[in-house]
């Protein structure tokens, strides 16, 4: 008899085993289900981790871009101011000089020397505008029928202007990476 209740005993205790490997097993499941849904969020945070830097490498690049236009811009105003003034100088400027006649030979006289001209730096530098304005217009010589820097402003404005709108789309491109950035 004692087997007997020995045999029941150990039956119980198998069914207990039994039942708690059951629930053990859907708890591992359970686990498991858990490390892959961990699995996957971590691989989503690494792809957005790395589109993050790319925005952000493509941010600096804009940046520099952006300081690179601004020096541009100042250097065709300051440009701009300079060709302003030279054409305000050459429009001010005497007419052209009036040939002579031939005079017979006078009696020598002591002449006094010539004053050299008042800015031989304002000459090449006003040639070195003109050159400028040249380059800038994409002209091989410059136009003989038209008066000296007449189209010079309107080519200086129309780099101006390129250069306004190429800051504009570089603005745009700029929120467009911000929005790319905080929407990830």
């Amino acid at each position: 008899m004692t087997g007997m209740i020995l045999d029941g005993v150990l039956m119980l205790l198998l069914v207990a085993a039994l039942g708690y490997g059951v629930r053990l097993e859907r708890k591992l499941t359970a686990l498991r289900e858990g490390q892959q849904a961990f699995a996957s969020a971590v691989t989503d945070l690494n792809a957005a981790a790395g589109r993050a830097e790319a925005a952000l490498a493509s941010l600096r690049a804009s940046g520099q871009e952006t300081d690179l236009l601004h020096d541009r811009i100042v250097k065709a105003r300051e440009v701009k101011a300079q060709l302003e003034t030279l054409i305000a100088r050459g429009s001010v400027a005497a007419p052209a000089p009036v040939a002579e006649p031939v005079r017979e030979a006078a009696p020598a006289r002591a002449v006094a020397p010539a004053p050299a001209p008042a800015a031989p730096q304002d000459e090449e530098r006003a040639a070195r505008m003109a050159a400028l304005a040249e380059r800038i217009q994409g002209l091989a010589a410059p136009s003989k029928a038209r008066a000296p820097g007449a189209s010079n402003v309107t080519a200086i404005l129309g780099a101006m202007t390129a250069n306004q709108s190429a800051k504009q789309s570089l603005n745009r491109a700029r929120r467009s990476l911000d929005e790319d950035l905080f929407a990830a």
